[in-house]
């Protein structure tokens, strides 16, 4: 074949990928990946309703600077009231931060051995999850357990259990996803029998531990364990696309907090502000990460800390939909927000 038909053949091949390809990319997602870079965090955050989302709140804690909130969008899309930046919001996965520092300092006191197995504490469950007496309390930290996700059992999230009880209940029995400590994969279980764990060894609910060991020496008071503990008026609405009912009023066990409260833990954390000593500071480091995000049924958080520009950027986001295409949609708002930090800076 010659080269000038070679080159035809090519070029037809890559305009047939290209066509391809454009038919099969989701179209809101380049559109906002391509969009010009607004000048200011505050124009970004005004594009949240091109984005799918009822309202965004925006915290943005720069060293030297005063800590900056930024909002658009609604608290409440029946009642239109406009977004408040110090709503109350559901963290979801943020709060396994919580939990890994509960355990470090548990550790740190020597009220526990990170190479405690889970048959120490639960003996009542023996033959009920596989391999319990070669899984570590290190383990379920880093993920590293093989236990299922009861979070990923048939239709959870169409209807959520009320009780951790009643969550462990949806993985007794099954099978391992592998041997423990052999592999990583993510399992909210893991930190249910962590929390559990908490509670043994303290005599309290988890939360009464954390809001006295973490909590209150940072001087934290808009952070909450629970739906239950909190002014429904103060919590910001979620909504998830194709249900119209507000699910902020479902409770799923999960902690609460303020934008700029989880912002002052998260700089907390990264500086070490939080540990006793280094002692603690560096056993932490050697099981947990220092940043986090979180994504359930009408709320997503991403809330980090980046060295470069010694910032903390925290971005509550409360609109979800099915296809994943809101949680792609928020990372692209955060990648932009940050850029703009950036350039500033």
């Amino acid at each position: 074949m010659s080269n000038i038909n070679t080159k035809r053949v090519l070029k037809f091949l890559l305009l047939t990928a290209t066509l391809a390809s454009m038919f099969f990319i989701p179209w809101p997602l380049l559109k906002a990946k391509l969009a010009s870079l607004p000048d200011s965090v505050q124009k970004q955050v005004d594009k949240a309703a091109d984005y799918g989302f009822d309202g965004i709140i925006v915290y943005v804690d720069k060293k030297g600077n005063e800590p900056e909130h930024y909002t658009s969008g609604n608290k409440n899309r029946e009642s239109k009231t406009p977004t408040d930046p110090h709503s109350l919001f559901k963290i979801g996965s943020v709060s396994k931060l919580y939990t890994a520092l509960a355990i470090t300092k548990l550790a740190h006191q020597e009220q526990l051995s990170l190479d405690d197995t889970i048959a120490d504490y639960f003996p009542e469950l023996l033959g009920r999850i596989e391999n319990m007496g070669r899984i570590t309390v290190r383990m379920l930290v880093q993920h590293r357990s093989g236990i299922p996700d009861y979070t990923r059992t048939h239709y959870y999230w169409a209807h959520p259990k009320e009780t951790d009880k009643e969550r462990l209940a949806l993985v007794l029995d099954k099978p391992a996803h592998f041997k423990p400590d052999k592999k990583f994969k993510y399992s909210n279980t893991n930190y249910l029998l962590l929390s559990k764990i908490i509670e043994k060894i303290t005599g309290n609910v988890k939360f009464q531990f954390i809001k006295e060991e973490i909590l209150e020496p940072l001087n934290l008071k808009s952070t909450y364990g629970s739906i239950k503990d909190v002014n429904l008026d103060d919590v910001m609405s979620g909504y998830y696309v194709g249900y119209e009912n507000d699910l902020k009023i479902d409770d799923n066990g999960i902690m609460l907090a303020t934008a700029e409260d989880l912002g002052k833990f998260i700089r907390a954390l990264n500086e070490g502000t939080v540990f006793e000593d280094e002692k603690e500071h560096e056993l932490y480091s050697s099981l947990y990460e220092y940043e986090h995000t979180g994504m359930m049924p009408g709320y997503q958080t991403i809330a980090k800390y980046h060295k470069n520009i010694d910032a903390v950027v925290i971005q509550f986001t409360n609109t979800t939909n099915f296809d994943g295409h809101n949680w792609s949609l928020s990372e692209i708002m955060y990648k932009r927000i940050l850029r703009i930090i950036k350039k500033k800076n």
